[in-house]
C-alpha cells in the first residue's frame, strides 16, 4: 500500500477544518447549513466558526457508528475507568468513549467544540441508560477547574487541534495529581496520511503554525509534549479495520456524513469538473487502500497509537 508521509497535505486538509486558532467565546447561532461563500468568509475572519460549520454538515454520528465506534471501549478498558471517577472526553463528538464511560458508573462530562452534534449522543446515551454532561468547549482552552477529572481522554478527537501544545498543557492541567490521560492518535505513517492527502487538494492551506494530527501518533512527539509532567508514559500501536459494501460505497458514505468531506464536496458541487475530479480522486484512493478479499466487504484497516499517561503527584 503507497503511503503518504508528511504535514503538508495532512494539514492543508485538517486545520482550517477542526479547532483552527484559539478563541474563549464560541457563537452559538450556527445554522445548519451553511453556504459555501460564506464558509469561506469565516474560514479568513471566525475559523473557530467555520470549523464548526464545517463539522455540522454530514451526519457524525452515523460516520462514528460505521467507522471509530469500536474504539470507545478499547480506550475506556486501557485508562481503567471504573465507578466513582470523573471522566472528561475531550473532542467528544457524539460520545464514543463518554457513554462507554458512563456505563461503568463513571461521572461523565462530554466537551466539543461542535455542540449540534450532542443530539445524537445524548439520544444514544438515553437508549443505553446513562447519563451525561454535554459542555460546549475547545480543546486549546478547557472551561474546566485544574485537577477536576480522574480520567482526561479523547479518541482521535483532541489530534485536530492545530497547536499540539496547548492541548497537552491543559489535558493535563484538568487532570488531577496521579490522574490518568489516555488518547487514540492516528500515526502518521499509517493510512489517514494517504487518505487525506489524496484529499488535499480540494482543501484551503492551513493558517501558519498549524501541526498535521497523525504527529499525535508519533512516540516522540507525544513524548516531547508530555515530558517530565507525566510519570509514567505507556505507548502501544494497534489497528482498527473500517468496512463498506464497496470502494464506492465508503466513497459515498465519507461525502453524506463526514463533515470536513461533506463541506469539501459542497464546495466543489458547482463546478462539474472539479467534482468529478474530486469523486475519480477518493475512489482511486479508495480502491488503493482497500484490504478486503476479492468479492467481499472492502476493509480500510487504521494504525492508532494508544497513548496512556499518568500524572505526577506534585
Amino acid at each position: 500500500m503507497q503511503k503518504v508521509v508528511g504535514s503538508n497535505p495532512i494539514s492543508r486538509f485538517f486545520a482550517n477544518r477542526r479547532f483552527p486558532r484559539r478563541r474563549r467565546s464560541l457563537p452559538n447561532d450556527l445554522p445548519t447549513t451553511v453556504a459555501l461563500d460564506t464558509l469561506g468568509v469565516m474560514e479568513r475572519s471566525d475559523p473557530k466558526r467555520a470549523t464548526r460549520a464545517a463539522w455540522v454538515m454530514g451526519d457524525y454520528h452515523r460516520f462514528a457508528k460505521q467507522t471509530v465506534w469500536e474504539m470507545g471501549p478499547v480506550l475506556v478498558e486501557a485508562c481503567g475507568i471504573s465507578a466513582g471517577q470523573r471522566v472528561l472526553d475531550v473532542a467528544a463528538g457524539s460520545g464514543n468513549v463518554a457513554i462507554r464511560a458512563a456505563e461503568r458508573g463513571a461521572t461523565v462530562v462530554a466537551s466539543d467544540l461542535t455542540p449540534e452534534n450532542f443530539g445524537a449522543g445524548q439520544n444514544e446515551a438515553r437508549q443505553r441508560g446513562v447519563e451525561i454532561e454535554w459542555v460546549e468547549a475547545d480543546a486549546e482552552n478547557l472551561p474546566f477547574d485544574d485537577g477536576e477529572f480522574d480520567v482526561v481522554a479523547s479518541s482521535f478527537g483532541a489530534i485536530f487541534a492545530p497547536d499540539h501544545r496547548r492541548v497537552a498543557d491543559e489535558m493535563l492541567r484538568v487532570c488531577r495529581p496521579e490522574g490518568t490521560i489516555g488518547m487514540l492518535n492516528f500515526t502518521p505513517e499509517g493510512l489517514i496520511s494517504e487518505f487525506f492527502g489524496a484529499l488535499a487538494a480540494y482543501a484551503p492551506p492551513p493558517p501558519p503554525g498549524a501541526e498535521p494530527p497523525p504527529l499525535w501518533g508519533s512516540e516522540a512527539h507525544v513524548r516531547e509534549l508530555f515530558g517530565e509532567r507525566v510519570d509514567s508514559l505507556e505507548m502501544t500501536r494497534g489497528e482498527y479495520v473500517e468496512r463498506a459494501d464497496s470502494p464506492i460505497e465508503y466513497r459515498e458514505l465519507f461525502k453524506a456524513t463526514f463533515g470536513p468531506v461533506a463541506s469539501i464536496w459542497a464546495s466543489v458541487g458547482d463546478d462539474p469538473e472539479r467534482a468529478a475530479a474530486f469523486d475519480d480522486d477518493f475512489l482511486a484512493f479508495a480502491e488503493r487502500a482497500n484490504r478486503g478479499p476479492a468479492g467481499a466487504e472492502a476493509e480500510y484497516p487504521y494504525e492508532y497509537l494508544l497513548v496512556i499517561a499518568r500524572k505526577g503527584s506534585a
